[in-house]
């Protein structure tokens, strides 16, 4: 089962949700929409879920599954296992929370699950949407340009991978760390230290520069995979050394006219900054 997490807003609070790809349908986090529908803290409203839990339960006079556990990202960054539910899993506990946001999150739900389809006919959809997060979260229109071509070429680079034979997951994750130490001098895991990062995006935190570079290391080795044909990991393996290697001779040519590593430890939010108290728009 392939999934994606992802943020959704409604009414300006903050919807944990994962996307299945084999069942084609959105969970949600059953504490979040608790806490949009109650209004409360987190706290309160996990406590209120707890009890509202063991009441549907109770109710069914049956085992009954109400919902399903998956890792989510809490607020402190960390992969907790939370209960998630589908939207007619979600209808079910709405009954039970009397609530006037009731009906408009179900509304918004609905919103939800038909964007996703559309999306998936339609993929320039999905690149308006990652624009328009990006977007929100403060990012410049260069970066977000960068970012979404780095995206498409990624996409390019998968597809290659797995008509070659790859398994997604682990072989991914093993190529992908060969590409980057190959340009950046890097392994993935040394690259997120140098940053300070932990869980967040590598890409998400890359400058203009890095972002570029990383872009360059994969359409190469994507057009490397192209013209040879590799066939298994470790023919793609020697493919996405040769590739990263070709864009970490660029960045040494840069740095030897720039006099410095192109290599930041800066990252996105310590290029995103608040606004300050006086430059509010009122």
């Amino acid at each position: 089962m392939t999934q994606k997490q992802s943020l959704k807003l409604f009414e300006e609070r903050n919807v944990r949700t994962i996307w299945d790809d084999t069942q084609e349908k959105w969970y949600f986090s059953v504490v979040d929409v608790i806490q949009v529908l109650t209004e409360n803290d987190y706290q309160t409203a996990r406590k209120y879920w707890k009890v509202l839990k063991g009441r549907i339960l109770a109710e069914a006079g049956q085992p009954v599954t109400i919902c399903y556990q998956f890792k989510l990202r809490a607020a402190d960054g960390k992969m907790r296992m939370s209960d998630v539910a589908d939207q007619e899993q979600l209808f079910r506990i709405i009954q039970s929370v009397p609530s006037p946001k009731a009906e408009p999150f179900k509304q918004w739900m609905a919103i939800v699950a038909s964007q996703r389809i559309d999306q998936m006919q339609d993929p320039e959809l999905s690149i308006q949407q990652a624009i328009a997060d990006y977007t929100r979260l403060g990012y410049s229109e260069k970066w977000i340009n960068q970012r979404i071509r780095s995206i498409e070429v990624r996409k390019e680079l998968t597809d290659e991978w797995k008509r070659a034979g790859v398994e997604e997951g682990q072989q991914y994750a093993s190529l992908t760390n060969i590409i980057t130490q190959a340009w950046s001098g890097k392994t993935v895991g040394e690259y997120k230290q140098h940053k300070g990062l932990h869980k967040e995006s590598l890409r998400d935190n890359m400058t203009n520069l890095e972002l570029t570079l990383n872009t360059l290391a994969e359409i190469t080795t994507a057009e490397l995979h192209k013209q040879n044909n590799p066939q298994g990991f470790r023919a793609s393996a020697k493919l996405a050394k040769e590739g990263g290697n070709i864009a970490g001779n660029t960045r040494k040519e840069i740095e030897s006219r720039l006099g410095h590593s192109v290599i930041s430890s800066m990252r996105a939010s310590d290029a995103i900054l608040p606004i300050e108290d006086g430059e509010r728009e009122e």
